[in-house]
């Protein structure tokens, strides 16, 4: 009897497991070969204050990146896209996501700095937008949560006839990828740059609702 009732409920959970990956390969993003749990950040808002990561996301789908403002490419084109996407879908399904962007960069991104950049990009989504800030040590512990590598500087300095690149003036290398945290407060998906805006239009409603369990 033993055999069998462990044998019936592997059963299950394997078919209910089969179900969720074959769900997963239907989306857009990269499939995370182990799901994430959605981490506890000491990090801060853009007003000083402690953010609860996990308390005050829950029952959002919330979308987690590292970035810094004075990006090129990457950081700026995520927003962007993100934020035209959001604009574009209804108030009842935009009012469920959570974009959280965390600086790698507080030497330069001061929170004015950062509210001003979001806000410049996500076309005025304040609520769906949140920037977060911390001191060095807190951030690389925060993408360490996620088992991304801590962005590093690049100080390449970018020399003229005349002289070389003012002081402050640097790039910094940092994971590139947009976590997806469904309601199940666990990420089973990453977005990697280069995703367009027709693939987070045509995911987010649908992660919005998402599970994982059987249906």
């Amino acid at each position: 009897m033993l055999v069998f009732t462990a044998a019936a409920c592997d059963t299950g959970a394997s078919r209910a497991g089969t179900d969720a990956v074959g769900r997963l390969a239907t989306y857009r993003g990269t499939a995370l070969p182990t799901p994430i749990a959605k981490p506890a950040l000491a990090l801060e808002d853009l007003d000083g204050r402690p953010f609860d990561f996990r308390g005050r996301t829950e029952g959002y789908l919330t979308l987690l990146f590292f970035g810094y403002t004075s990006c090129p490419d990457v950081c700026p084109v995520h927003i962007a896209n993100l934020g035209a996407v959001l604009r574009a879908m209804p108030a009842e399904t935009r009012d469920r996501i959570r974009v959280v962007f965390v600086t790698v960069d507080p030497e330069r991104d001061t929170p004015a700095r950062v509210r001003s950049w979001l806000r410049e990009l996500n076309g005025g989504l304040d609520s769906n937008f949140i920037g977060l800030t911390g001191s060095v040590a807190e951030i690389e512990a925060a993408q360490a949560a996620v088992g991304v590598p801590a962005a590093v500087q690049e100080r390449r300095a970018r020399t003229t006839r005349a002289a070389t690149a003012r002081p402050g003036e640097y790039a910094v290398g940092h994971a590139a990828q947009v976590f997806a945290f469904t309601t199940d407060n666990m990420a089973h998906l990453a977005y990697p740059f280069g995703t367009r805006q027709v693939d987070w239009a045509r995911d987010l409603p649908a992660l919005v609702n998402e599970s994982w369990g059987a249906r």
